[in-house]
């Protein structure tokens, strides 16, 4: 079996093993935080390219279409992993909700790829106009393009996020795009929103710029970007991109990064004028060692590499205050066995140890010996001195000549026709929801509608989750009461947690050396899975194909047994 197929094995079984216990976990949280909101919801009567608050009918009808294309990954063919099979809905928040009837469109499935598009009743030209795109999400994502482009959208993660990821794509127009066909393919101008796995943490920013002269389409990657909120809040997440090529990044109205399209992103928007000759070669007799170990040196006869670097100090004496039959720590007196300790799982308790205090105030505890002090005889081992290198030409550098895929553009904020918004995802986690998408060219618009509906929800929610927190939190008391049952099921869990991280990083980041050398615990349990599995349903073939070969043998023997 290649180790494509093994993982792809692997993670079929752990995502039904995480969905299921994931499913359970949503209910019992939503149960225990769902409450009355506070507030109605009003549609917002500000206008724009594209504004979507999920307000029914409009919500439910043809503008979000769900993709039913599936992604290409070498080595995988299980359609189960690969096709687009997250279901979305459009609902209310069940954690933490702060405005009555406000809908949201919801991830619904746990660990699988979803893809959902919605065409722009128009392209929307970004050049040389104000371009704003803010979204919200239990991960509120506002986004925010002044001056020439605005986007605004709010995410909210009722499930927090642990593995994947809440970011929109602004699609290039294209007159033959269908919403149905939407994948990870599709070409997009912006993709912007938080992302989350393992070590990765950030808010992305790229955007995807065409080569004037090749023609060739790259993309350019926000450098050292903020890192997104995790909480169950609604935040907002704010892109501002200005037609001086200045932009700005903010999280919940405070920035986070701020920079310029031509400085702050790689690769670069424009190549270097200049570029290395790829025809030029060093020559061989270049010499570029400008030091080199003196030739006519010779080790002096007195010269003794033998001689260690320290010796004993035999004039040591032992201080008056040096306390010999006094040890350097000992077990802390305060420190008691936890109520939790289990001897037979945990081991034999022993308490910490801590520095003797009587040892604080003198020159030493224990016992003593006289200390080691330079050797006055030392010169370690002999090497010629370092003289100039006569034969020395220079360090060498191939000759410049210019880049003939050189040029310039001067305002890469003109990021062309974008026609469509689509949110296309892994997640681990089921729950993200998405509200409140403005795309238009008024930065006081978005501004309004991000006061109408992030702050109104943003001080609600937070006035709930300080109210439900002690509740919620457990005290060592409540730990204490626990039985070695669920004591046990929750180090499954804890541990099970780790293994669909592990089984994420190997399937989709293919981040295989690393991720095995640092989870070596989990990556044994999910080999071991597999090869169990496997063995399992080798001896079931075995046993059914032994069957029909005994039931010859069997008739025959009946049969002689008849005539007999």
């Amino acid at each position: 079996m290649k180790f494509s197929q093994l993982v792809t094995l692997t993670l079929t079984l752990v995502a039904a093993f995480v969905r299921a216990d994931s499913d359970e976990h949503v209910d019992t949280d939503a149960e225990a935080t769902v409450q009355a909101p506070p507030a109605v919801f009003k549609p917002t009567t500000i206008s724009g390219v594209f504004v979507e608050q999920f307000v029914t009918p409009k919500s439910k009808g043809s503008v979000w279409i769900p993709s039913e294309a599936k992604k290409v990954v070498d080595g995988i063919e299980d359609d189960e992993l690969l096709k687009f099979r997250g279901a979305w809905s459009i609902e209310e928040a069940s954690v933490l909700p702060s405005i009555k009837s406000d809908l949201g469109l919801v991830v619904k499935t746990p660990a699988a790829h979803h893809a959902i598009s919605a065409a722009f009743p128009s392209p929307f030209d970004t050049k040389d106009s104000t371009f704003v795109a803010q979204y919200v999400a239990l991960f509120l994502c506002y986004f925010s393009m002044l001056n020439k482009k605005h986007n605004r959208y709010e995410v909210k993660l009722q499930n927090g996020l642990e593995c994947g990821g809440a970011y929109m794509k602004l699609l290039t127009y294209d007159t033959s795009f269908t919403p149905a066909a939407f994948s990870d393919k599709s070409p997009y101008t912006i993709m912007f929103g938080p992302d989350r796995c393992g070590s990765t943490n950030k808010v992305h920013f790229i955007f995807r710029h065409k080569n004037p002269k090749t023609g060739v389409i790259e993309e350019k990657h926000l450098n050292s970007p903020g890192t997104a909120k995790i909480d169950k809040l609604t935040n907002v997440y704010t892109l501002v991109v200005r037609p001086d090529n200045s932009f700005d990044v903010l999280i919940n109205d405070e920035s986070v990064k701020s920079g310029n399209l031509l400085e702050d992103f790689t690769p670069a928007v424009n190549p270097p004028k200049l570029i290395d000759d790829p025809e030029d070669s060093k020559p061989e007799d270049w010499v570029d060692v400008a030091r080199i170990s003196d030739p006519d040196a010779r080790k002096p006869d007195d010269w003794d590499e033998t001689a260690p670097r320290e010796i004993i100090d035999e004039d040591a004496t032992i201080p008056d205050d040096w306390l010999a039959n006094e040890p350097k720590s000992i077990s802390d007196p305060d420190s008691t066995k936890p109520e939790d300790w289990d001897d037979e799982e945990d081991g034999e308790w022993t308490a910490p140890t801590v520095e003797n205090p009587k040892c604080a105030d003198v020159s030493g505890c224990g016992p003593w010996s006289k200390p080691l002090k330079p050797n006055p005889a030392y010169k370690g081992k002999w090497k010629a001195p370092l003289i100039d290198n006569p034969a020395y030409k220079g360090a060498w550098a191939p000759r410049k000549i210019e880049n003939p895929d050189w040029f310039e553009d001067k305002q890469p904020s003109n990021f062309g026709k974008i026609g469509a918004i689509g949110f296309e995802l892994w997640t681990m986690q089921n729950g993200i929801l998405f509200d409140n998408i403005y795309i238009g060219d008024s930065e006081e618009d978005a501004k309004t509608l991000r006061k109408e509906t992030w702050a109104v929800k943003h001080k609600i929610e937070s006035e709930q989750e300080a109210k439900n927190k002690p509740a919620q939190d457990s005290s060592p008391e409540d730990d204490s009461n626990k039985s070695t049952i669920q004591k046990l099921i929750s180090r499954a869990n804890a541990f099970r947690t780790r293994i669909y991280k592990l089984a994420f990083r190997l399937y989709s980041v293919g981040d295989y050396t690393d991720a095995i050398t640092e989870h070596p615990a989990e990556f044994a349990t999910i080999v071991f899975c597999v090869v169990y599995l496997l063995y399992t349903l080798s001896t079931l073939v075995q046993t059914i194909l032994g069957l029909f070969k005994s039931t010859p043998v069997v008739a025959a023997e009946e049969s002689k047994a008849k005539t007999e």
